[in-house]
Formats: C-alpha cells, sequence, structure tokens
C-alpha cells in the first residue's frame, strides 16, 4: 500500500478514532485547519477532542518536528481550553524510535495501521502489535551504512554553514553521483535542507545525529575480543596506547575509554581500540593479548569504513576517536556506557548557532 497525503488519511483517521472510542463514525468530524497554525487537524467525538498532526512518515525528523509544532500549539483555541485533551500525533505506521519519541515528549500517538498510546486524564488507549500496512517492497535506503555515513560526519563538521555537494564529495573522497543520492536520502527524511544553489546542511544537527544513532550498528565492524593484563581500564588504554605509538600503527581508542578522556565521568574495565587493518600475530603478542572473548577486558576493532578515524583527537598522550564517533559506538557497550554516552554527548556534542563541530568539542 502507497503513503497516503493528508486528504488521504483524514477519512481512515477518523474510522480508527471510532473503532478506538467506540462511537459511531458520523460522531467523529474532523476539521482542515489553516497552515498558519502549524497542525492538520482539529478532532472531535461525542466526549473528546483533538488536536491532530498528521506525518508521511514516521522519520526521527517527523515525528520531532510534530512534537515541536504540538508542544507550541494553543489548544485553547480549539478546545475552548479543556486541559484533558491530548495533541495526537498520527503516521501510517509507528516505528520503536518514534513511539520513544513520543514516550519521552508525553505525546499521544495513533497509526493507520491500527497501533496507538492516546493518553489523557479520563482516557487510557494503548494498542500494539498490528503489522504495518505501509512496508514498501525491498531494502529501505540507509543513508548511514558505513560509506555513506561519511556524509553525516562531514555535514555535522559544520552544521550550520550551508556546503555545496561537490565539496562534500571532496572532503569525504566519494563519487558526486553517490553524495548526490545519499544527500536526496536525507532530504527525503527532512534531516537536511537544501539551498536554491544545491546547497546544503542539516536542518538540525540534534536530529541529525539521533537518526543516524537509531541505525548505528557497531557489529558490523570486525572485533577481536581478548584479554591484556591490567589492574584497571585506565591502566591498559595507558598501556596500549604507548605501545601503538612506539610500533607506529595507526589507532584510536573509542568506546568507555575515550569517553573518560573526554569527560572523566566515570571508571570503567574495557578498553576498545580501532586499528585500520586486522592485527598481526607479532602485534598482539607485543601486547600481550590473550584470545579470551569470556572476561575480555579489550575490543580490538577494524572498521567497516575509516571514516570512524576523522576528526580524531590526541588526549593525554592517547589518540580517540572523535566524541561524535564515541557517542555512536558506546551504543553497543556494556558498563555504564549509557550514562556515558548521555554525559559525553551533553558536554560534547552541543551545536552552538555560530560554531563549528570541532569548535564545539574542543577540549581544554
Amino acid at each position: 500500500m502507497t503513503t497516503l497525503t493528508e486528504k488521504q488519511a483524514a477519512n481512515l483517521i477518523a474510522e480508527i478514532l471510532a473503532s478506538l472510542l467506540e462511537c459511531p463514525r458520523d460522531k467523529i468530524h474532523l476539521v482542515h485547519v489553516s497552515e498558519s497554525q502549524n497542525v492538520d487537524f482539529a478532532i472531535s467525538s461525542p466526549k473528546h477532542r483533538f488536536v491532530g498532526e498528521y506525518k508521511t512518515n514516521a522519520t526521527i525528523a517527523s515525528i520531532t518536528s510534530a512534537v515541536n509544532d504540538l508542544s507550541q500549539f494553543d489548544l485553547s483555541q480549539f478546545v475552548n481550553g479543556d486541559s484533558k485533551t491530548p495533541p495526537l500525533i498520527i503516521v501510517p505506521f509507528m516505528g520503536e524510535v518514534g513511539r520513544r519519541i513520543c514516550d519521552e515528549s508525553q505525546m499521544s500517538w495513533l497509526d493507520l495501521s491500527g497501533n496507538a498510546k492516546i493518553v489523557a486524564s479520563d482516557l487510557r488507549i494503548w494498542i500494539q502489535g498490528q503489522p504495518n500496512k505501509f512496508t514498501k517492497r525491498g531494502r529501505p535506503p540507509n543513508a548511514f551504512a558505513p560509506k555513506s555515513s561519511r556524509i553525516a560526519r562531514q555535514l555535522l563538521a559544520l552544521p550550520k554553514v550551508f556546503q555545496s555537494q561537490a565539496e562534500i564529495a571532496r572532503r569525504t573522497g566519494l563519487g558526486d553521483g553517490y553524495v548526490s543520492r545519499i544527500v536526496g536520502r536525507l532530504r527525503n527524511q527532512d534531516l537536511v535542507e537544501q539551498n536554491e544553489d544545491g546547497t546544503v546542511r542539516p536542518s538540525n544537527p540534534d536530529v541529525l545525529l539521533d537518526a543516524w544513532h537509531a541505525v548505528y550498528d557497531f557489529n558490523r565492524s570486525r572485533t577481536l575480543k581478548g584479554h591484556v593484563s591490567a589492574r584497571t581500564g585506565g591502566e591498559l588504554q595507558e598501556k596500549l596506547a604507548d605501545k601503538l605509538r612506539r610500533m607506529n600503527v595507526e589507532y584510536a581508542m573509542t568506546g568507555l575509554g575515550a569517553a573518560w578522556l573526554y569527560t572523566q565521568f566515570t571508571a570503567f574495565r574495557l578498553s576498545t581500540v580501532y586499528l585500520s587493518s586486522m592485527p598481526s600475530n607479532s602485534l598482539l603478542n607485543e601486547i600481550e593479548f590473550s584470545d579470551e572473548p569470556r572476561g575480555a577486558n579489550l575490543w580490538i576493532v577494524v572498521p567497516d569504513d575509516n571514516g570512524v578515524f576523522s576528526e580524531s583527537q590526541d588526549l593525554f598522550d592517547t589518540q580517540c576517536v572523535s566524541p561524535l564517533q564515541t557517542y555512536l559506538d558506546l551504543k553497543s557497550h556494556p558498563e555504564r556506557a549509557n550514562e556515558a554516552a548521555n554525559e559525553l554527548r551533553t558536554s560534547k556534542l552541543h551545536w552552538n548557532v555560530n560554531a563549528t563541530y570541532s569548535e564545539c568539542v574542543r577540549t581544554p
């Protein structure tokens, strides 16, 4: 089934709400609101009122936009000031990330596939498990695959600057046609905005990073998990960095160890290091690596794409991937990785209006 336009969706929205609210279909009224109001529908039933915002997809950018619009909307002009009335986000199918954003924003929603979570003081509706009726054939395009993600990385390197696609191609080492195709995917998800001259920048850097983080898969890289004798993760990381530097091996720490160097947030046991190629036996012997996946305190990772080394920094004589890459990698790490990621994002990945990415993440 193809995605429905706002007008096509209106009748289906009324049918679904009639079923959910257990009232006749003709008692559900949808009125289109003028575009100047930044919402789509004023919806009424015999007992309830809603203001609805319809999005043709449930991408992070779309859901975030809907949350922002509804959060700023003055409900009183349509619902007589009734504080019981929830604003409502409506999409063809609400995925896991969209549900999470709505939960965090305390925003009610329903989808045209029959799922819903609508909460008000006198109303509790929660339906899940209905399949997506709007799936498209074929594998969905991923603008954040290892090679493709170089483009998002470059856009976030200059988050407030409109960049030409030719410049992006030059800086990322990708072909013009490839860049055009990936930028088109990002634009279709409302993650980038484009000037009349074709230059682009992130529509919202935080939303672009959220979209990347949602689909990022650290486990696509090749990883050796083992053990190196050390009392603490910090001692192991320092020892490893010193040996790799002396051996002229290209490396960069990531994960919990890199996050600690950037924020000094929490102690850690597991150290994780990127190498540009699989380590030789002599290198493994030099660092005294034992192949012991259970109880490993060292992960040696060879990335699918060497873009992970972009914007690497030297911190206390230890080479680390950028805060952005560290944040992404923490998604798949143990211990207090979630807390470390939140601290890193708060302290190092804030997007000043006039600053570049490098200036935002500059360390003392």
